[in-house]
């Protein structure tokens, strides 16, 4: 018996009717995923598949939440997830995916949605995932204030355009004129210089 057994969806069994699955993605799904993006979270699946003429047509809907680090101070935060997809499936002699089309082996007779799920769900991640304002650990935003920024040096010219990042408050980066990014200091000189 495989892992994601629960996660078949026997296509060859579909007629002319339209099939509602229903799958609870929770920390057990995740585990047995093994990736390292998301290990924990409780999403609600729900997969509706309808045949039409040689084709199947399968909706997703997720919705949830995932635990993942937070960019900013690495500490797990919640992400929502809320997301539709469709797929199509259709038979043929081995799997491949083309566009979006999904081909399956006739002799399987259906389809294993488990990393499709867990495809959909990495998908709907930002890029750029932080805690919302203040909900950040302080300790790790004072260390990163510490070591992102340091104050421009006195006998800087005062209508230099340069610009760097700074704390507004504890947890928020914002563009500040009077302090810079050391790593840009060489660059600088080189644009004055031409």
């Amino acid at each position: 018996m495989s892992k994601f057994e629960q996660y078949n969806i026997v296509l060859k069994d579909i007629v002319d009717e339209t099939r509602l699955y229903e799958f609870d993605l929770d920390n057990a799904y995740f585990k047995k995923i093994d990736s390292p993006e998301v290990q924990i979270g409780n999403i609600k699946a729900k997969v509706s598949v309808q045949k039409k003429m040689n084709t199947y047509d399968l909706k997703f809907e997720l919705n949830g939440i995932v635990n993942i680090p937070c960019d900013r101070c690495l500490d797990n935060m919640e992400q929502p997830i809320q997301y539709k997809e469709k797929l199509q499936v259709k038979f043929g002699d081995k799997f491949s995916e083309e566009d979006e089309i999904v081909i399956v082996p006739e002799s399987d007779g259906g389809i294993n949605i488990a990393w499709f799920l867990y495809e959909f769900i990495v998908l709907n991640i930002p890029i750029k995932h932080v805690h919302a304002t203040g909900e950040c650990n302080k300790t790790m935003v004072s260390k990163l204030k510490k070591h992102i920024t340091r104050q421009k040096n006195d006998d800087d010219d005062d209508d230099d355009d340069s610009t760097a990042l700074d704390f507004e408050s504890e947890d928020d980066f914002s563009i500040s004129d009077n302090q810079t990014d050391p790593r840009w200091d060489s660059l600088q000189n080189i644009i004055e210089n031409n």
